[in-house]
C-alpha cells in the first residue's frame, strides 16, 4: 500500500508531501490545478521516461518518492538529463523499479484503456479469475527453457554444419600430413644431405687425393713428420729445445694421421647412387609442396597444422555429440511445455462462462441493462511466453446485436465502464495493494456516476484506491479528500495539495456541484452526498 509520496521541483509542483491513508483517497481541484502533474511524476518514479523540462528549478535536482508498506522508491533527475532511481536507499535498475512497481500500484488513466487492445492484459484478467498464477509460472519457465535451448540448439547446429562442410577439406589435409610422417628439423637435413649426393663424385676425388698426399707414397706427409720428430731427438741433449720441438711435430703428425682416417671413413660413407640423390629431391619437393599447400614455412609450422587439423576434426565430432544431448534436451523441455500449455488451456477455458457472466452483470448494473460481454480463446499458430492461447473481449451494448471485438463495438464512455468493472475484479482476484484511477468517470453523470462511485467504494474494501475525479457523486464516497490547487506566489504559480475535511470538504463538493459560485442549493446537495456516502 502507498502510504507516501513526496514531490520536489516537478514541474508547478515545487514540494509536495502526502500520507496516504487507507481505502478510498479522493483528489480534486480544478483543471491546470496539477492533478495530472503529480500522476505524471508517481508514472515517473515508477519508471517512466524522463524528460528534463519537467524540472522547476534547474539549478536543484528533481526528486519524487513514494513509501509503501515494504519498501521505498525514490528517483533523483537533474537538468542536464540524468536519473537515478533506488529502493530501500539502495541503487537500482529503471527495469528493477518497474518490477517492483507492478507488485505495488496500478495506474488506471484514460489513456491505459488501450490496455484492452494488449493481449497479455487481456490473459491477465483471465488468469486472475482462474488462479492459475502458479501454473503460468511454471508454464513460462519452462517456455523461457525451451527458448534457450533452442537458441543454443540453432547456434550449435549452425556451427556444425559449418565445419561440416569443411571436414572433407580438413580431412585431406589431416590425413596427408599425417601419412607425411613430419619431423622438425628434417628439411635442413635433407637439404644437405642433397646437396652432399649431388657433388658425391667430386668430393670422393678430393678425398682420395687428400688422404694420398697425407699417407702414401714415400714422401708422404706423415713419414715426412715422423722423419722429422726423430731427427730432433737426435740433438735433444745438447739442445733442450728440440725436445720439446719434437713431440710438437709428433703431436701433428699423430693429428694428421687421424684426419687420414676420417678421410678413409668419409669416402666410405658417401653415397654416389642417383636413387638415393632421387629420393632425397623427392623427399624435399614433397615437403616445399606441403608447406605452400598449408601456408607454412617450416615443418615446425606444418606440424602445428596438422595438430590443428586434427583438433578441427575431432572438435566437429564433439560438436555433433553436444547437439544430440541439446536435442535430447530440448524435446524434454517441449514435451514439458507443451503439457503445461495445455493444462492452463484447460484452465482458463473453463473460466470463460463464468468470468462472461460476471463481467457482463457488472457491466449491465452500470446502466447499459442489454449488455453483451463474452469472453473466446483464440488459439495460436504457435505458443507464446503467456500459453498457446490469446483472448477475445466480445461487446455488444444491446441485445439484439451479436457480440463482436470490443474494440470495434463500444464507445468511449462504455470502455471506461468496462475497465472498471474489469479493474474491479483484478482487485478481489490479484495481489495488488493500491490502484490509482485518473478521471476514470470522465463523461459520466447522475445516477452512473454514482453507481460508478459505489463501484470504486466496492473495490476500495479490498485495496487501497486513489481516485482523481471531477465528480461530486464520487468524491463525496471517499474515506479522506485531498484537494489540489494553485498559489500564486512572486515567483510565479505553484501546485499545492492538502487534506480538506469538515465545512471546507462540504464546500469542496458543492464546488464541484455548482461552479465557481457556490450557492446555497449545492452546499445542501453536498451534505446530502456525503451523508448518504457515510
Amino acid at each position: 500500500m502507498l502510504r507516501r509520496l513526496s514531490i520536489n521541483n516537478y514541474a508547478l509542483i515545487d514540494v509536495l508531501d502526502i500520507d496516504i491513508p487507507e481505502h478510498l483517497v479522493i483528489i480534486t481541484g480544478d483543471s491546470g490545478a496539477g492533478k495530472s502533474i503529480m500522476l505524471g511524476a508517481l508514472q515517473l518514479l515508477l519508471g517512466g521516461k524522463f524528460d528534463k523540462s519537467v524540472i522547476k528549478d534547474e539549478s536543484r535536482n528533481c526528486i519524487v518518492e513514494a513509501q509503501f508498506d515494504d519498501h521505498i522508491i525514490r528517483r533523483v533527475m537533474n537538468a542536464a538529463g540524468r536519473s537515478r532511481s533506488f529502493i530501500d536507499d539502495e541503487p537500482a535498475t529503471l527495469e528493477a523499479v518497474r518490477e517492483l512497481a507492478a507488485r505495488e500500484i496500478d495506474i488506471h488513466s484514460q489513456n491505459s484503456q488501450t490496455l484492452l487492445s494488449s493481449d497479455d492484459f487481456r490473459l491477465s484478467v483471465v488468469d486472475s479469475y482462474a488462479g492459475d498464477g502458479d501454473l503460468l509460472a511454471r508454464y513460462r519457465k519452462a517456455y523461457d527453457t525451451c527458448v534457450d535451448l533452442r537458441r543454443r540448439l540453432q547456434e550449435i547446429r549452425g556451427l556444425r554444419q559449418s565445419k561440416e562442410r569443411e571436414r572433407d577439406y580438413i580431412k585431406f589435409r589431416y590425413e596427408q600430413l599425417c601419412t607425411a610422417s613430419l619431423k622438425a628439423g628434417e628439411l635442413e637435413e635433407l637439404e644437405e644431405k642433397q646437396k652432399t649426393l649431388a657433388n658425391a663424385g667430386q668430393i670422393k676425388e678430393t678425398l682420395l687425393q687428400v688422404s694420398a698426399a697425407i699417407s702414401s707414397g714415400e714422401q708422404s706427409v706423415e713419414q715426412a713428420l715422423r722423419d722429422a720428430a726423430r731427427s730432433l731427438q737426435k740433438i735433444a741433449a745438447y739442445f733442450p729445445a728440440a725436445e720439446e720441438l719434437s713431440r710438437r711435430i709428433d703431436s701433428c703428425r699423430i693429428e694428421l694421421k687421424d684426419v687420414s682416417s676420417t678421410l678413409e671413413d668419409s669416402q666410405d660413407r658417401i653415397d654416389a647412387s642417383p636413387e638415393a640423390l632421387l629420393q632425397a629431391e623427392q623427399r624435399i619437393a614433397q615437403l616445399y609442396d606441403l608447406m605452400h599447400r598449408n601456408d607454412a614455412g617450416s615443418e615446425e609450422e606444418l606440424i602445428a597444422k596438422r595438430d590443428g587439423y586434427g583438433q578441427e576434426l575431432r572438435s566437429t565430432d564433439d560438436l555433433s555429440q553436444q547437439e544430440a544431448a541439446l536435442a535430447a534436451d530440448f524435446e524434454k523441455a517441449d514435451a514439458e511445455c507443451t503439457d503445461l500449455a495445455a493444462q492452463l488451456t484447460k484452465i482458463r477455458s473453463a473460466a470463460l462462462a463464468p468470468l462472461s457472466d460476471y463481467l457482463q452483470q457488472a457491466i449491465r448494473e452500470l446502466e447499459i441493462p442489454q449488455a453483451q460481454f463474452r469472453l473466446e480463446t483464440v488459439p495460436l499458430q504457435q505458443r507464446g511466453r503467456s500459453g498457446a492461447e490469446n483472448i477475445k473481449f466480445l461487446f455488444s451494448s444491446t441485445a439484439a446485436a451479436k457480440p463482436v471485438d470490443l474494440s470495434q463495438n463500444a464507445s468511449g464512455g462504455e470502455i471506461s465502464r468496462i475497465m472498471l468493472c474489469i479493474k474491479s475484479l483484478l482487485a478481489q482476484h490479484k495481489a495488488l495493494p493500491t490502484v490509482v484511477f485518473d478521471e476514470i468517470d470522465t463523461g459520466t453523470s447522475g445516477s452512473l456516476a454514482d453507481k460508478m462511485g459505489r463501484k470504486i467504494v466496492e473495490i476500495s474494501k479490498n485495496i487501497q484506491v486513489v481516485a482523481i475525479t471531477h465528480l461530486p457523486q464520487v468524491a463525496a464516497k471517499g474515506d479522506a479528500h485531498y484537494l489540489v490547487y494553485k498559489e500564486y506566489l512572486q515567483q510565479g504559480a505553484v501546485s499545492r495539495i492538502r487534506q480538506v475535511t469538515g465545512q471546507e470538504r462540504v464546500g469542496e463538493i458543492a464546488r464541484m456541484i455548482s461552479g465557481s459560485s457556490v450557492t446555497p442549493e449545492a452546499m445542501a446537495a453536498a451534505r446530502v452526498l456525503l451523508e448518504e456516502s457515510n
